[in-house]
């Protein structure tokens, strides 16, 4: 694997994705919530930008990108066609199926639908990199908005479980230990759920990020990926809309 990735906190819980390819040194941003943690990032890696890759159109996670682009007025804006209208002005609009080249590196477009219509993730296959924004989180899912829908999120986590296992989940916010708690209520006696609650508890009294998780670590432990239809997935999701634990 050729592809770094690291998640820069910003905002109260939020993670925006700083990817640099090996090879060519070029830089991405991804779903940057605020401009100045962003641009610290990117001057730490060399000051170079390329890309400024956005996965919905909700402000944290796309309110910096003015920021980045009056700081390193080069970098490319790559965002859903289908948002176009509600997203930052785009250089590159893309849509299930297309790619997007960072140097060396290739991203595959997946439109993963349910948090909002048009939401998209970028999909790094040989550097097992999903950057997933606000479908799935370690151990949870997005809230399904009006706009999105239940049983189109049902249909994106069916997608996601048939990616490869190894596949990093960059995700787009800090919400794993919370997500833990709501997770052993559904299924106490998984013991692969409680070795990852308390590895995320461990993480975060270190002060460290609990993403990237993979995709084998959700099958094995995120209730939502092992739902075994809509009807048991949506009961989880609207119980933990109701969850105060």
């Amino acid at each position: 694997m050729t592809l770094k990735v690291e998640a820069v906190p910003c905002l109260e819980d939020n993670y925006l994705w700083l990817l640099k390819d090996g090879p060519t040194g070029a830089v991405a941003v991804c779903d940057p919530g605020e401009a100045e943690p962003a641009i610290a990032a990117v001057e730490a890696a060399g000051g170079r930008l390329d890309l400024i890759l956005l996965t919905h159109h909700h402000g944290d996670h796309v309110n910096g990108v003015a920021g980045l682009k009056a700081r390193f007025p080069g970098a490319k804006v790559v965002g859903a066609a289908m948002d176009r209208h509600r997203l930052p002005p785009l250089d590159q609009a893309v849509a299930e199926g297309d790619h997007v080249a960072l140097g060396a590196a290739r991203a595959e477009v997946l439109h993963l639908p349910g948090h909002t219509t048009g939401h998209i993730a970028f999909h790094f296959g040989p550097d097992h990199v999903l950057l997933c924004g606000d479908v799935v989180f370690a151990l949870g899912c997005g809230r399904p908005l009006e706009e999105g829908g239940m049983e189109a999120l049902y249909r994106s986590f069916r997608r996601l479980a048939k990616l490869p296992p190894a596949t990093r989940l960059c995700c787009g916010h800090e919400y794993t230990e919370a997500n833990a708690r709501f997770a052993l209520t559904v299924e106490p006696g998984n013991k692969a759920l409680r070795a990852e609650a308390e590895a995320a508890g461990a993480l975060r009294a270190a002060g460290r990020p609990t993403v990237p998780t993979t995709i084998a670590q959700e099958l094995a432990a995120n209730p939502y990926l092992r739902a075994r239809d809509l009807e048991e997935f949506t009961a989880r999701r609207e119980a933990k809309n109701h969850f105060r634990g």
